[in-house]
């Protein structure tokens, strides 16, 4: 994921083009480097990529909010290049400014925390997308709902189809919990992250 010349002004990642991350002073630069363009009011999207029970998750957040939580198997570059051309170019690896968000993660995968309190960048939902997304907090932890009573608690019943395409295209998923939402049958059905995933979240909130 690198930038052209012509984009160096506007997307700071292309300045560390080229930097070995394993280089702890190299490291280093690159993390003073982000707090000063933060600091400096030259960065909309900071990220960071953290380890869990299901795969290497990026997280990026704005000013508002946690903007994208990202499965591996979407692919990390490609999730941000995509957000450099959606919400903003300036776009930097910074972890700290993401620790809370770690944090609360981290505590929900070893079953110590059952609800996020993390605020939330709603921009890349939009429309009954929005409406399904902001009811699934309402399934409890431990819980599941079929995709038909999404539907029907988002006063569109006849609306499962759509309900399955809002839950697979979640852009916050683990944060707002797409996972708790299954085939009428009891079967997991489709997820952003897999299906294996989704049967890991599953079965972590069942036994906590």
């Amino acid at each position: 994921m690198t930038a052209s010349p012509a984009d160096a002004s506007t997307d700071p990642r292309a300045l560390l083009t080229g930097l070995d991350p394993a280089d702890d002073r190299l490291a280093a630069l690159h993390a003073r480097f982000a707090e000063a363009a933060l600091d400096a009011g030259a960065v909309d999207v900071a990220y960071r990529t953290l380890d869990s029970p299901v795969g290497r998750l990026l997280v990026c957040a704005t000013d508002v909010g946690v903007l994208r939580v990202a499965f591996e198997i979407e692919g990390h570059d490609a999730v941000l290049d995509r957000l450099a051309s959606t919400v903003s170019p300036r776009i930097v690896e910074a972890p700290s400014r993401l620790d809370a968000v770690a944090r609360e993660l981290d505590e929900y995968f070893r079953g110590e925390r059952r609800a996020f309190d993390l605020p939330l960048d709603r921009r890349l939902s939009k429309g009954f997308q929005r409406t399904v997304l902001e009811h699934l907090p309402d399934i409890g932890y431990g819980a599941t709902a079929s995709y038909a009573s999404v539907a029907l608690a988002s006063g569109s019943p006849r609306a499962v189809r759509a309900v399955g395409t809002a839950c697979a295209t979640n852009p916050l998923p683990v944060v707002v919990p797409c996972h708790r939402v299954v085939r009428s049958d009891g079967t997991a059905g489709n997820y952003r992250g897999g299906m294996a995933a989704k049967q890991i979240l599953i079965d972590l909130e069942a036994r906590a």
